[in-house]
């Protein structure tokens, strides 16, 4: 019996990867005031970002309710899959992992479920389910790969290019990049996910300074296993990007994602990152 891989939207996999292998993504929620939406399906990633600029309301986000997951964990026992590996975003950026734990609890021996905190958002966590998706396709067990994901999540690495930091400080997940507020006149700040949040790692002059910046960071790795590239609302940037890191890392190989609107609330437009898996 297959294990069955489920994760949240802000992992940012390509809807083509989710197929494939058979993962589900439990959506976060966005919130303009009384209008909810659930992530990626109530308000599409170009309405999402047109709006964020322009709106008076800043949104807001929220993690999914234990019986958004309870509902999918039973949907799956029922289908047989009774074997679930569940991996989400860190849980210092979101109460997501709660959600999970408090639905695996309340399914009183219908599954056998086993919730894994990826200690990173975005791409990052979306390589630790591609890699979940992948050993199930290969028949392993949860046992294995609840093993094989927790001894991969040190060997998560993602740094980001933001164009503000406004938006990150405006939703309440600035942490300890707080320090650059006040510094961020005309440059640009590169924030790196370290222990499970975003910590400063450095300013750039330019964009084009950024992007250097990432391409030379990920250059620095060595035995990268799987790579991935995304933006908010600069795609050309990101082909840029990724066609850079071919002396990295296989152009063909590289995954590129865009980032959804419960993380681009957080993110604001202009943001780029370099999100990559190292070989145990």
């Amino acid at each position: 019996m297959a294990v069955r891989v489920v994760t949240d939207s802000t992992a940012d996999l390509p809807p083509a990867i989710l197929s494939e292998l058979g993962i589900i993504a439990v959506p976060l929620y966005v919130l303009f005031g009384e209008q909810v939406y659930k992530d990626g399906i109530g308000i599409t990633q170009d309405e999402f970002y047109a709006r964020l600029p322009v709106d008076p309301i800043h949104p807001n986000t929220s993690q999914p309710s234990p019986q958004d997951f309870l509902e999918v964990y039973e949907k799956l026992a029922a289908e047989g899959d009774d074997q679930i590996i569940s991996i989400h975003i860190s849980k210092k950026l979101s109460g997501t992992c709660d959600s999970a734990m408090q639905a695996k609890q309340m399914l009183e021996g219908k599954a056998s479920v086993e919730v894994v905190d990826s200690v990173s958002v975005s791409m990052g966590l979306g390589l630790l389910a591609l890699m979940a998706g992948c050993m199930a396709k290969e028949g392993r067990s949860l046992a294995e790969i609840k093993a094989a994901v927790e001894k991969a999540v040190p060997e998560i690495h993602v740094l980001a290019l933001f164009d503000t930091l406004k938006y990150l400080a405006a939703g309440g997940r600035i942490g300890k990049a707080k320090a650059l507020v006040g510094s961020m006149l005309n440059v640009k700040p590169v924030l790196i996910v370290k222990d499970g949040e975003m910590q400063p790692a450095g300013q750039v002059r330019s964009r084009v300074k950024g992007i250097e910046r990432l391409v030379e960071w990920a250059g620095s790795f060595k035995d990268i296993a799987d790579m991935s590239v995304g933006h908010t609302t600069t795609p050309e940037e990101m082909d840029k990007l990724a066609g850079l890191l071919a002396g990295t890392f296989t152009q063909d190989q590289i995954i590129k994602a865009r980032l959804g609107a419960v993380l681009g609330t957080h993110a604001g437009p202009g943001t780029l990152f370099v999100a990559l898996r190292t070989a145990g």
